[in-house]
């Protein structure tokens, strides 16, 4: 009587490399999620500066003079809304204001955008 040689995987196998397929897979769910994260906060911070370089162009361009003193508001832009902080004071040279903008999503969170310029007296 012949014999057969009965080939393929046994149910151990299959269970480990089962096992093995889900811990990459997870891995890279793990490392994409990451990515996704990291994406968001750097859109975020990147609007927050173009937020706060709009305050201070806006400045520039009214050619204003504003007085030594810390200003907050928020500013609505493509359906969200940025909240800013402006803080400004004088410098030695009396024609020279500092002014240094915080700009937040959120009131209470931290400051994703942060700026330091400076206004010459028109």
């Amino acid at each position: 009587m012949p014999k057969h040689v009965q080939s393929g995987f046994t149910l151990a196998e299959v269970l480990v490399a089962l096992a093995v397929l889900a811990i990459a897979l997870a891995a890279v769910l793990g490392v994409t999620s990451q990515s996704i994260q990291t994406t968001i906060a750097l859109r975020d911070r990147t609007l927050a500066m173009w937020q706060a370089q709009d305050r201070m162009t806006l400045h520039q361009l009214r050619h204003d003079w504003p007085a030594a003193d810390t200003t907050t508001g928020e500013s609505p832009v493509n359906g969200r809304t940025w909240y800013w902080k402006e803080q400004v004071s004088t410098t030695p040279q009396v024609d020279i204001l500092r002014v240094e903008i915080e700009i937040r999503a959120d009131e209470k969170k931290e400051v994703l955008g942060h700026l330091v310029g400076y206004l010459r007296k028109p």
